[in-house]
């Protein structure tokens, strides 16, 4: 198998890793407009979306050793509705939980598939690392992702979740190739772009908005089909 070049810097890419939230997928049409429309069928009416987006991102902020489990996706809806967990109604949580494995919960960034078909031609190897739970794999199946990747490296079973380098460490031995042939790509600065650093990968951030100021940012991940030449 021959490799992807960087013309950057001339470092011969063999592998790379995709983030997933925020970089090939997102909720759509947000959180807040699942989130409300799972609560209205519980009664739950009197915050809008755009303010369960804001009551979202406070309490996604304010988390702390969060571990993708489901416990610990209940303390964050409970911080997002402003309540106790025991306190939410009955079913409301499994529903919120299941809702979020449906297809129609989610789009996928319109660069993503012209990107992956295209590196799917190359000879350069494509996997996945994320900080997810248990409805990633299924999740990638149904929106007819998962093909494209040899192999998915996912928190909740790694143990481990960005930035540690344990978690990269695990998808690169599940690769066989050393860090410094992997080029990872996600929209996290301190997760995908200091996480994968620190462990040794290459990295390039993904800034749709553009403006981010790094070097190696891609305004659409079409753009690593231009970084560099095939062997």
């Amino acid at each position: 198998m021959g490799s992807l070049r960087r013309v950057s810097d001339n470092a011969e890419i063999r592998a790379i890793t995709f983030d997933v939230g925020g970089t090939l997928i997102e909720p759509w049409p947000s959180v807040g407009d699942i989130y409300a429309e799972v609560a209205a069928d519980f009664g739950l009416t009197s915050l809008s979306p755009a303010e369960l987006n804001r009551a979202f991102v406070t309490a996604w902020r304010a988390k702390q050793d969060f571990d993708y489990s489901e416990s610990a996706w209940l303390e964050l809806v409970a911080a997002t509705f402003d309540r106790p967990a025991n306190e939410l109604p009955s079913g409301f949580f499994d529903r919120l939980y299941a809702r979020f494995t449906e297809p129609d919960a989610w789009r996928i960034f319109a660069d993503v598939a012209p990107a992956l078909e295209a590196l799917a031609k190359l000879p350069v190897r494509l996997a996945v690392i994320s900080n997810w739970d248990d409805r990633l794999r299924p999740l990638l199946a149904t929106l007819d992702l998962a093909r494209f990747f040899e192999s998915a490296t996912i928190s909740c079973e790694a143990g481990f979740a960005k930035p540690a380098p344990e978690i990269f460490a695990a998808a690169a031995a599940r690769l066989a190739l050393p860090p410094n042939a992997i080029l990872h790509v996600g929209d996290s600065r301190r997760e995908d772009v200091e996480g994968a650093r620190a462990a040794g990968f290459r990295t390039a951030l993904v800034d749709r908005a553009g403006g981010g100021g790094d070097l190696d940012s891609l305004e659409a991940i079409t753009a690593l089909i231009g970084l560099g030449m095939v062997d």
